[in-house]
């Protein structure tokens, strides 16, 4: 199996439904956080959900400092993620999704939030960020803990258009990974 047959594409029930908290982090939990990582590298994205590879439960994997120009890979694995702050003036972004390849769509979004989450190790962490892809990364990967994607946030005539962008950029082979023009 590829890393592209990995990911869950398109309008899958996955993607809509709310995902159970982690309960104990074991060894399934390990490998499927270090199994997220390597698909998620190797498709270049900057995060993915543990329903985007069809595990129904509270896991999400960050790394948006290996996507800059000469930057080093540096993964947040986020376990039971919740927003505590979301806050700030709202910021429209093209936001891409490893579930949707082909487009890109404009999404606004709070511009600071602060999450906690369990690490690897059971520690409960506190990541804040505002202004930048992570803030913008954190609420996209928790959104899909609870059934929401990018396209949910879309008014109706854009997400009529986004769907057919999606459905357009499948016919003509799309992977995740591949990102359509910017909104």
């Amino acid at each position: 199996m590829s890393v592209a047959d990995d990911i869950v594409v398109g309008f899958d029930e996955r993607l809509s439904t709310e995902c159970a908290p982690v309960e104990t982090i074991d060894g399934h939990i390990r490998e499927l956080a270090r199994r997220m990582l390597d698909d998620m590298y190797a498709t270049e994205g900057v995060g993915l959900a543990a329903p985007q590879v069809g595990e129904l439960i509270q896991l999400i994997v960050i790394d948006v400092d290996y996507a800059e120009p000469g930057g080093q890979k540096n993964p947040y694995v986020l376990i039971n993620p919740v927003i505590v702050v979301k806050d700030g003036p709202e910021r429209t972004t093209g936001e891409g999704c490893l579930s949707f390849p082909g487009i890109t769509c404009p999404v606004s979004r709070p511009s600071h939030v602060v999450v906690r989450a369990r690490n690897l190790d059971g520690d409960l962490m506190q990541y804040e960020a505002r202004d930048n892809l992570f803030a913008v990364c954190l609420q996209h990967e928790i959104d899909h803990l609870h059934g929401v994607t990018m396209i949910d946030h879309l008014r109706p005539s854009q997400r009529a258009e986004a769907i057919q962008e999606f459905e357009l950029a499948l016919e003509n082979g799309a992977k995740p990974g591949d990102v359509g023009g910017d909104d």
